[in-house]
């Protein structure tokens, strides 16, 4: 070991939650907060101009979902560890996240010690995920039907959300900036993916697996 510190990028669109999480890892005098960004497109710039050891991703981000970002920076950067932090629990993205190539998926009410211990093992090389999520992963390696929304894009899942939620159709072409037309689109391929006829039953599906915050 040298006594080089874990160079770490917060990369969150709230500069409180980039306070906190300072604030977290300042106990920890291996680990140096040497980068912030507020959304992917910074993230990407910082990435390109300095070497980090882990980067802490949020999922919800004005410009670029967290998971676009994590799946880029394993192409441009592949030695950089990239932990997702994420107000979303760990049934919503964890298991697309591990599959991209996530280092582990923390939720933002993570105590202290853990996100310590998360970065560490990360920048060593090593994965974090909390034992709920091993479980999950283990059950979805010993049986080859994986939950229906874990077939989805990330796009069609956060259509899916939405439509679970209650929006319209033209509500949501506006939050994500699409046309209504294509919104209608997605709605058909999810239903199509997940063996469904109605929103009602994505509703239910989506709160039966707690895919509703």
């Amino acid at each position: 070991m040298t006594n080089k510190k874990i160079s770490v990028l917060l990369v969150d669109d709230h500069a409180v939650v980039r306070k906190g999480v300072e604030l977290m890892l300042a106990d920890a005098d291996d680990i140096s907060i040497d980068g912030e960004a507020e959304n992917a497109q910074q993230a990407l710039e910082l990435v390109r101009e300095r070497n980090f050891d882990v980067a802490l991703v949020d999922i919800a981000m004005p410009d670029k979902n967290g998971l676009d970002l994590l799946k880029q920076l394993r192409t441009e950067k592949p030695k950089l560890a990239v932990l997702i932090l994420s107000t979303y629990s760990e049934e919503i993205y964890a298991v697309r996240a591990v599959k991209l190539g996530a280092a582990g998926y923390l939720t933002k009410d993570t105590p202290e010690a853990t996100l310590i211990g998360a970065v560490r093992k990360a920048a060593a090389g090593g994965k974090y995920f909390s034992p709920a999520l091993v479980e999950k992963l283990a059950g979805m390696f010993g049986n080859a039907s994986a939950a229906s929304h874990d077939t989805l894009s990330n796009r069609e899942l956060e259509v899916m959300k939405l439509i679970a939620a209650g929006e319209s159709l033209v509500k949501i072409a506006e939050t994500l900036h699409l046309s209504p037309h294509t919104v209608t689109t997605y709605r058909a391929r999810i239903l199509e993916k997940m063996g469904m006829k109605s929103n009602a039953e994505l509703t239910r599906y989506a709160i039966e697996n707690g895919l509703l915050m």
